[in-house]
């Protein structure tokens, strides 16, 4: 893991054939960029990004899904990525939930049930370097609500089980936590719920009764009296003896 000078991180395998960055001060508004090199020394294969304000769960399905990939090599987290059509079957999680597809002349839309999430494959040929430098994109996310949206591209070469385990994240019903301005940014369709606090477990109870005891606990009648030096007496104003 290193730094730089204005605090964005970059995080690589050790082969350095995947790589991560979260740049909170990067050029744009792409807030994670994933990237996976055939060569370290090359243009990536494939690249993967997420704009500032996406939720951290969609960018933890995919990352603990490309960390698996990653374990079980090259073949996982490189390859089974086509350029000119990405398999259908990639939207299959999108599908299980309930949502909405339509064909295009150049592309394929998914479309969830409350109208608040899209996804869409482009099938038309892209330029690889134009994709490294995020001026398109293979897959495009776009959610939330309109003047509140945040996106997610994946492009082509992009392993389809990857882009797949975003679109499970994406579909994931299990409620999520939020805090502050997060839940003041919520649609109208969202439901908020009060999490009540964590009821303490019997060791907790037990620490914390031990740390009010110490800071209470009674002093010894002899050290509770502050020790106050005696005044010190002035020496003796010297003498001179005869003769000086």
């Amino acid at each position: 893991m290193t730094y730089d000078k204005l605090a964005n991180v970059y995080v690589q395998a050790p082969d350095q054939r995947v790589r991560l960055g979260y740049l909170p001060e990067g050029d744009d508004d792409a807030l994670w960029k994933i990237t996976a090199y055939s060569d370290p020394f090359a243009m990536p294969r494939w690249l993967v990004t997420f704009q500032d304000s996406a939720p951290t769960e969609i960018v933890a399905g995919f990352t603990t899904a490309l960390a698996a990939a990653y374990a079980e090599g090259p073949d996982s987290y490189l390859y089974y990525g086509n350029s000119n059509l990405a398999a259908l079957d990639v939207g299959t999680p999108l599908a299980a939930a309930g949502w909405s597809h339509s064909f295009g002349t150049a592309d394929v839309s998914f479309h969830s049930p409350d109208g608040l999430a899209e996804v869409h494959l482009r099938r038309s040929r892209l330029d690889h370097s134009a994709e490294m430098t995020g001026h398109q994109e293979r897959w495009l996310t776009l959610a939330g609500p309109p003047g509140n949206q945040w996106y997610a591209t994946a492009s082509s070469f992009t392993p389809e089980g990857l882009v797949a385990a975003m679109h499970t994240a994406l579909t994931d019903p299990a409620p999520v936590i939020r805090y502050g301005d997060g839940l003041r940014h919520l649609p109208p369709q969202a439901t908020a719920t009060a999490v009540k606090p964590m009821v303490p477990t019997p060791l907790e109870v037990r620490r914390a009764q031990a740390a009010r005891a110490r800071s209470t606990l009674a002093l010894p009648a002899g050290a509770a009296r502050p020790v106050i030096p005696a005044p010190r007496q002035a020496p003796a104003p010297h003498r001179p003896g005869p003769g000086r």
